[in-house]
């Protein structure tokens, strides 16, 4: 007997075991590579991330003024002109970018925070909590978002919290996350009603797995390359949001910059002085194309279909 479990063991290649499980990430990185638009996608928003996080490098100071300066076209010295006080347009863009990608990185965070643990309980139990869980996230969906989000950046302005106050980034983090977390919920909810009920499951559940357990370390892990591609385009959603906040007055309150209130300052003086807003219009461009395509991108790669079938075909 021991002679016939050894001889299937000793023509074992296990080194086939390590292969297969380097071979699936090279292979979704591969198809990562083969979508140009999703490599062009990183190559921006990396650069847009180092120039705001660079900022402080700048020679100017991004709320200092300078009347003698003011209104200067697009130079050696001011690569992006100066506004009406005489500022340096650059370094309050890449200021500017600095608050609004920081806000769209919160609301990718809180939206998350929300929806995905909703969808993971409605679609794991079912049953009541299920039909609780989902006419919750229906009725969010009913909400105008646009005067909801009006609406509530204009009460926590007022706001006595060191955090809050003045509609500070994590105001308006809040406000848009509160708003933006129904599709990860939804998402997350029709991936586990497929997923528990995979042979995996069962068999972890057979072997006495808690119900937490099975939730995240079975289930979660298998659905989380849907969540990734649905949080960068949720990115791109936040800045849009957080961009159109600013330019009605109720988003990042000036002197601070923001890429929409830079926009919103630009209004009056836009057929005289162009560059005031097609500098900080054509930052709010790459960042949510760039990151569009990065979603893109994942999504391809990570199709399960896709990878499995080129897998079987190496």
């Amino acid at each position: 007997m021991t002679d016939r479990i050894k001889a299937p063991l000793n023509g074992l290649n296990l080194s086939n075991i390590t292969v297969t499980d380097v071979s699936m990430a090279s292979i979704i990185w591969k198809r990562f590579r083969k979508h140009p638009g999703a490599i062009a996608g990183i190559l921006v928003f990396t650069l847009l991330v180092v120039a705001v996080v660079l900022a402080p490098l700048s020679p100017y100071e991004p709320e200092a003024s300078s009347m003698s300066e003011r209104l200067q076209p697009p130079s050696l010295r001011h690569p992006m002109g100066t506004d009406a006080l005489g500022r340096d347009l650059l370094t309050r863009v890449l200021y500017g970018g600095r608050i609004s990608l920081t806000v769209g990185l919160l609301v990718v965070v809180v939206s998350i925070s929300i929806g995905v643990p909703i969808g993971a309980l409605a679609g794991y139990y079912g049953g009541w909590l299920d039909s609780v869980l989902m006419r919750l996230t229906d009725t969010f969906l009913s909400l105008p978002a646009l005067l909801v989000l009006i609406l509530l950046s204009a009460i926590l302005r007022e706001v006595d919290a060191p955090l809050f106050e003045n509609n500070s980034v994590m105001t308006i983090a809040l406000v848009i996350g509160i708003l933006a977390w129904m599709t990860f919920a939804r998402l997350v909810r029709a991936l586990f009603l497929t997923l528990r009920e995979m042979d995996f499951v069962s068999a972890s559940r057979a072997l006495g797995g808690s119900d937490l357990r099975i939730i995240l370390r079975h289930i979660l892990p298998n659905a989380i390359g849907p969540v990734i591609v649905e949080a960068t385009l949720e990115l791109g959603y936040a800045i849009i949001e957080e961009s159109g906040l600013s330019f009605l007055g109720f988003g990042i309150q000036p002197p601070a910059p923001s890429w929409g209130n830079l926009l919103s300052n630009a209004q009056e003086n836009f057929t005289r002085y162009p560059w005031l807003a097609v500098f900080p219009g054509l930052m709010i461009f790459l960042a949510i194309i760039s990151v569009n395509y990065i979603g893109d991108g994942f999504r391809d790669a990570l199709d399960p279909h896709k990878v499995f079938k080129q897998a079987g075909e190496q």
